[in-house]
């Protein structure tokens, strides 16, 4: 395969050319919807602006628009040209703005009318902001001869751990994760996906635009998730998929979607944070078709595991996408080969990121070993699905005892009057730290709350005496991150003191 076809960009140009594709409808929003015709004409017309004002192959581009059919035009525009796009998050703070774009070397940036008169991004010195309608009219232009291994997006991790790092994907990535979801998955020309997630984030872009772009789908771009707002969405697009993270789906089941709306659905998948197998199976109950759990990492551009659809393994998250590899080493570095063995879970291959940016960097991404650790613990079955087990730095060590927190929620979930658990460690003077359980009651067991003697009992029943929580939170809500994943370190911080 040559470099000329190992980027989206000719991927793209062949596709939405072809024929049989021109006049299905590529993007619809309630704004307006293109055909695959028209967003070939937009995308290409517009890459030929931006390169006609002078922006370079690899240079990186800041996107700040509304979310908006116009956005992801933008984004394929930039990605066409051969640059590499990063979509701003609404809202951004002052200080952590003037930070990205000092330590990512971004130059420019495209707003929309919302962001033209920011005070904010004018007042950012030797930065160009470009507007489309401003912009002199040029030729198209796709950078069809693109090196693979050039910068294709730029995003930032959800900053847990302190600020948020910039992550640089390839061009090379871009495209190969793109391929092994639309295979995994069968993505094909007659699904509609319905998005309702970030485009700042690796799965909104990634699995939610590239792939779906890819495979002839047609996307139908609603607003960010509102509980409330799902039913009529699916009423009104009719999706054969969607896509959302554990949280979304949870909120699901207290709202009442029509058998109409539901009627050309597929499959639902779910992915960026552990989902309980309880929880699980309540969803493909209400919804009446199977709930597809996928693995990845922003770091590895983002999916590197799927269940296929037609054979889903209930608590798994799949098996291994094509071009990826995925195994698993203890804690001296040393393979692990054993069938259901817990080990580290390790990425290697054409989707690995370039590199980290951030202060340190000076706007080179920080070098990449060939072998990306996640940090997850996990484990392979006979038929190569994977398990996540946990997380290293989560691991509660109670006597010298490694606890799984999320063992321990599995279980609470299953205990009728618990709606969502989260387990963080707690000190301890005796144990070094002991688990402790933060749980949103459920409204459905006619009044009668569940107890703390109802929970430790189901915990000591299935696990063992040690995986007891000390005590319980009740709370309304977990805290949740920018993208829907319940924040574990807001809630170990109240014990930090301890």
């Amino acid at each position: 395969m040559s470099e000329s076809t190992q980027t989206l960009i000719p991927a793209f140009f062949r596709a939405w050319q072809e024929p049989a594709r021109t006049s299905a409808i590529a993007l619809l929003g309630d704004d307006r919807q293109l055909s695959y015709a028209g967003l070939f004409d937009e995308v290409g017309c517009f890459s030929g602006q931006l390169h006609a004002m002078g922006i370079q192959r690899a240079e990186r581009v800041a996107i700040a628009m509304e979310r908006s059919v116009d956005l992801v035009v933008a984004l394929l525009a930039v990605l066409a040209a051969g640059a590499c796009p990063c979509v701003l998050e609404p809202r951004l703070g002052s200080e952590e703005t003037k930070r990205r774009f000092a330590m990512t070397g971004m130059r420019r940036v495209i707003v929309d009318a919302v962001h033209a008169d920011d005070l904010l991004l004018n007042g950012l010195p030797g930065i160009e902001i470009l507007r489309r309608e401003s912009l002199p009219k040029a030729e198209p232009y796709w950078a069809l001869d693109l090196e693979a291994d050039a910068p294709g997006f730029l995003l930032f991790t959800s900053g847990s751990s302190g600020k948020p790092k910039g992550v640089l994907q390839s061009h090379r990535g871009l495209l190969a994760n793109a391929q092994g979801v639309v295979t995994h998955t069968g993505l094909s020309p007659s699904d509609r996906l319905l998005h309702v997630m970030p485009l700042y984030h690796t799965n909104g872009v990634n699995n939610q635009i590239l792939a779906p772009l890819l495979a002839g789908c047609s996307v139908a771009l609603a607003g960010r998730f509102k509980t409330e707002l799902m039913p009529g969405l699916f009423t009104q697009y009719r999706p054969t998929i969607t896509t959302g993270v554990p949280t979304m789906y949870a909120r699901m089941l207290a709202v009442d979607f029509s058998e109409d709306s539901l009627s050309s659905l597929r499959m639902l998948r779910c992915g960026s944070a552990p989902i309980t197998p309880e929880l699980h199976q309540r969803v493909e109950r209400k919804f009446g078709k199977p709930l597809i759990l996928s693995y990845g990492l922003s770091e590895a551009t983002c999916t590197s595991s799927i269940n296929p659809p037609a054979h889903r393994k209930l608590g798994s998250v799949g098996t291994v996408l094509a071009g990826q590899q995925v195994f698993l080493i203890d804690g001296r570095g040393e393979p692990v080969n054993e069938l259901d063995r817990d080990g580290e879970i390790c990425i290697a291959g054409s989707t690995l990121m370039l590199g980290y940016l951030d202060e340190g960097s000076e706007g080179a991404p920080r070098p990449m070993d060939r072998v990306l650790h996640s940090g997850d613990l996990g484990r392979f079955d006979c038929d190569g699905y994977l398990y996540i087990t946990g997380r290293i730095k989560e691991v509660i060590i109670r006597g010298g005892e490694n606890l799984s927190p999320t063992l321990i929620e599995s279980v609470l979930c299953k205990v009728p009057g618990v709606h969502a658990a989260c387990v963080v460690g707690r000190p301890d003077a005796e144990f070094g730290e002991v688990p402790w359980a933060f749980i949103v009651r459920a409204d459905d067991r006619n009044g009668a709350p569940v107890r703390d003697a109802e929970l430790g009992a189901a915990v000591e029943t299935e696990l063992s005496r040690i995986h007891k929580p000390a005590g319980y939170s009740y709370v309304d809500r977990l805290p949740e991150n920018s993208v829907g994943k319940v924040d574990r370190k807001a809630l170990a911080v109240c014990f930090a003191d301890a």
